[in-house]
């Protein structure tokens, strides 16, 4: 499994890619490799307020569906649109296949994920 050293990770496998004052979000080379074959995704509206922890989106797959949470607050400002139409992306490349963007309230709230190590440990990888 890869896992990125210049990104942050929740327990709930996303990851994040922080750029100033925004987060890209997506999911870990873990999680689509649970999820396997991804023929699904619901992605939240630019606009929407979003709380660290709180579920913004959804995934499914052949052989479960799952939520996306937001691993730090504020507002989403961008996504990837592509990705409803080729949920498969996620599967073939997970770090490039990004879904959302967040304007952060709170920078703050980066320190509660973990770096690469922690989440490698974390998931035995």
């Amino acid at each position: 499994m890869k896992v990125p050293d210049d990104l942050k990770y929740t327990a709930t496998h996303e990851w994040v890619r922080v750029e100033g004052d925004v987060a890209t979000v997506g999911i870990t080379d873990h999680a689509q490799a649970e999820l396997t074959d991804i023929v699904y995704l619901e992605l939240p509206a630019p606009g929407r307020r979003v709380t660290a922890k709180s579920p913004v989106a959804a995934i499914e797959s052949v052989k479960a569906a799952s939520d996306i949470y937001a691993p730090v607050s504020g507002e989403i400002v961008e996504v990837n649109s592509a990705l409803p139409t080729d949920p498969g992306a996620v599967n073939a490349t997970p770090y490039q296949s990004w879904m959302f963007k967040i304007r952060m309230s709170d920078p703050g709230e980066l320190e509660a994920l973990q770096d690469s190590a922690a989440y490698r440990q974390a998931t035995g990888h």
